[in-house]
C-alpha cells in the first residue's frame, strides 16, 4: 500500500476567511516502509501571513514572496499524492486548505479538473486515531512524540516537511504493535523473504524447566496477603484453586 504522510503550513487558520497554503511537506511510504521520496514546496500565498501564524511556523511574507504560486506547483504536487492514502494529523484542517486551493484554481480555469482530494485519495486522520487510542489524553504531535519516545528535539518551530517526517514515525509507532512478530505466520516463508525478514529456526532440546520453590519468608508473606484480601473482601478467589498454599 502506498501512503503519503503530509503536513501543511498556512497564512492563518480558516480558508473561508481567505487564508492560503504557504508550505507543503510530504514523505512517501510503501508497505509501511519509508521510500526516501519526499515532496517539499514553499508557496506564494498572494496575501499577508498573520503574525500569529508566523509565531507558530516562522515563515514570513518575505520568505515566500518569490516562491511559485499554487497554480504553478499543483501538477507536481498532485502527481505525488494521487491515488495514495494520505496520513495527516488533524486531516480536516490540511485537506480543507488543499481543497480550497483546488477550488480556487478550478474557478479561475472555469472547469473542475482535480478536487476535492477525498475523491482521489483515502484520508487517514492520525489525530482521530490517537483520540480513539488514548481517550482523554493530549494528542498533539508533540504529546505523541513524548508518549512513543520519538525524538523531536530538533523541532523548534513547525515546518511542513519536518512535521511530516516526525508524523511518519509517530504513525508507525501507533500502528505497529507486534505486527512484525506476526508477519511470518500471516505471509509465509516467501512473503517473509520479500519483506526482508530473517527467519531463524528455534532449536528445542529435551529436559525440564527449572522450578524455583518459594522460601519460608515468601510463603509467609503470601499467606498474610491472602488474609488481608479475605478480611477486606469477605472472600478470596485463591481459596477455590486446588493445591493453593494457605
Amino acid at each position: 500500500m502506498r501512503q503519503i504522510v503530509l503536513d501543511t503550513e498556512t497564512t492563518g487558520i480558516d480558508p473561508r476567511e481567505g487564508h492560503r497554503l504557504i508550505e507543503i511537506g510530504a514523505v512517501e511510504m510503501v508497505n509501511r516502509r519509508l521510500t526516501g521520496r519526499t515532496y517539499h514546496q514553499f508557496i506564494n500565498p498572494e496575501r499577508e501571513i498573520e503574525a500569529e501564524a508566523i509565531s507558530v511556523h516562522g515563515i514570513t511574507n518575505e520568505r515566500v514572496a518569490d516562491e511559485p504560486r499554487f497554480a504553478e506547483i499543483v501538477d507536481d504536487f498532485w502527481a505525488f499524492i494521487e491515488g495514495a492514502e494520505l496520513v495527516i494529523h488533524n486531516a480536516p484542517f490540511d485537506v480543507g486548505f488543499i481543497d480550497h486551493e483546488l477550488s480556487m484554481l478550478d474557478s479561475a480555469r472555469g472547469e473542475s479538473r482535480l478536487g476535492p482530494v477525498a475523491e482521489h485519495c483515502r484520508i487517514l486522520d492520525t489525530l482521530q486515531m490517537a483520540r480513539d487510542k488514548h481517550p482523554g489524553q493530549r494528542n498533539s504531535l508533540d504529546a505523541l512524540c513524548k508518549r512513543y519516545e520519538i525524538d523531536n528535539g530538533h523541532r523548534v518551530l513547525h515546518g511542513a516537511l519536518l512535521d511530516a517526517e516526525i508524523l511518519a514515525e509517530v504513525y508507525l509507532a501507533m500502528t505497529g504493535g507486534q505486527t512484525a512478530l506476526l508477519l511470518d505466520a500471516s505471509m509465509g516463508a516467501e512473503g517473509s523473504r520479500q519483506a526482508g525478514i530473517q527467519r531463524r529456526p528455534v532449536e528445542l532440546s529435551g529436559g525440564q524447566l527449572r522450578v524455583s520453590a518459594p522460601s519460608d519468608e515468601e510463603l509467609a508473606a503470601h499467606r498474610q496477603k491472602l488474609a488481608r484480601i479475605r478480611e477486606a473482601a469477605g472472600e478470596c478467589l485463591w481459596d477455590s484453586i486446588e493445591g493453593i498454599v494457605h
